[in-house]
């Protein structure tokens, strides 16, 4: 009997500890004791009342301790996403201010060339049979100093082509080609320029030093005497291959030579003036005759341009010359009051001196007189002087050279 209900118990333990049965046992005890929890809180018990206010102040306990890791990671999710729209909004200002920082290089780059391009222009419009060149290379070494430009025999150049920077000569053309030409420069050692210097109308010839300036040489009648510090060299055409006037630099004296400073900085060019021949119409008569109808005008036209250009650089000279000596008398005039102001302080120096060699005598009196006083006094028993007068002194003082 005692065997059987041993067998009951472990196949009933054995039924409830099967996991089907497990999970229908612990449904069950949840619904049991769900309807025991509904059913004892309608009958108001006291023991019930503070078992359901311990529970609810626990489960609202539980929901803010729980809460509190949802709402950092709230915020913490709020603040990344604040922080990613600002560094996103960070990067796009920064794209704007460098692209505005573009423009603004662009548009002073712009600004400046423009600048530069109506000075050019200026000269351009004033002169017609000249045209504007860009410096596409620059050749600079030592044994050579020449420039392309990029006008070539399409544009009417050919060589010997006078090239200008606005109104000074800076070289001539030594090869052209299509839509390109090569300048040799004023400083390059193959170049010679027959030149005039004023004052004196002394006649000459620049030769490149090959750096940036030129040598006089080849000085007509051996007038290198009469060549003065910052005389004014120009064109003088002779030999037909630089016209006639055009300024190209202020003459310098530099161990026992003289050079040619010139005007236009070779290094810095960027744009050039291309001095191009302008074509005349000819008329056609019937017996088969050309006449040149502008040759005579024209040549009048070019004396008279030659005579204007020597006259523009002797004003130019002239005002030069007055600029200097208002510089010179301005000099000058500072010196004076330099000097003016040295002699007074000359003056007040000597004043002091003699007024400190007067306090340096009184006071060897005053010492000499304490010792001998009493021998050039005058008193009843002695000869002597009065005190005061000026052989009393001269009497102490001679005391004391004794």
């Amino acid at each position: 009997m005692a065997s059987s209900r041993d067998d009951f118990v472990i196949a009933f333990r054995s039924a409830f500890l099967r996991k089907e049965t497990k999970q229908k046992f612990s449904l069950l005890t949840l619904l049991f004791v769900s309807i025991l929890i509904i059913v004892s809180s309608n009958l108001n018990f006291k023991i019930i009342k503070d078992l359901k206010s311990i529970i609810n102040e626990a489960v609202y306990r539980s929901s803010f301790i729980v809460s509190v890791p949802e709402n950092l990671i709230k915020n913490y999710y709020l603040k990344i996403n604040e922080y990613s729209n600002f560094y996103e909004e960070y990067l796009r200002i920064k794209k704007e201010t460098k692209n505005f920082e573009t423009k603004e290089i662009l548009n002073e780059i712009i600004i400046n060339e423009n600048e530069e391009l109506k000075k050019l222009i200026e000269d351009f419009t004033f002169t017609k049979n000249k045209i504007l060149a860009k410096v596409i290379v620059d050749h600079d070494s030592p044994f050579s100093k020449t420039i392309i430009i990029n006008k070539g025999s399409k544009d009417g150049l050919k060589i010997g082509t006078n090239i200008f920077d606005r109104n000074y000569l800076i070289g001539r053309v030594i090869e052209t080609n299509f839509k390109t030409s090569r300048v040799l420069l004023l400083s390059d050692l193959n170049s010679n320029v027959p030149i005039s210097i004023v004052p004196g109308d002394i006649q000459a010839i620049v030769v490149g030093d090959g750096i940036d300036s030129g040598k006089i040489k080849y000085i007509k009648n051996n007038l290198i005497e009469e060549i003065q510090d910052q005389s004014i060299g120009y064109t003088s055409g002779t030999g037909a291959l630089f016209r006639s006037g055009v300024p190209v630099g202020r003459v310098s004296f530099n161990q026992n030579e003289f050079f040619v400073n010139f005007y236009s900085d070779f290094s810095q060019l960027k744009y050039v003036l291309v001095e191009v021949e302008t074509k005349t119409n000819n008329i056609v008569l019937d017996n088969d005759t050309e006449v040149n109808v502008d040759a005579t005008q024209n040549e009048e036209t070019i004396k008279i341009n030659i005579l204007n250009d020597q006259i523009n650089i002797l004003n130019e000279t002239n005002k030069k010359f007055i600029e200097e000596n208002t510089e010179l008398a301005s000099q000058n005039k500072n010196l004076l009051i330099h000097n003016n102001k040295l002699e007074d302080k000359i003056k007040k120096q000597t004043k002091e001196i003699n007024q400190n060699k007067l306090d340096q005598e009184e006071f060897e009196f005053l010492r000499l007189n304490l010792l001998y006083s009493a021998k050039c006094q005058k008193t009843i028993f002695k000869k002597g002087y009065k005190v005061g007068t000026p052989e009393y002194k001269n009497c102490i003082l001679k005391r004391g050279r004794e």
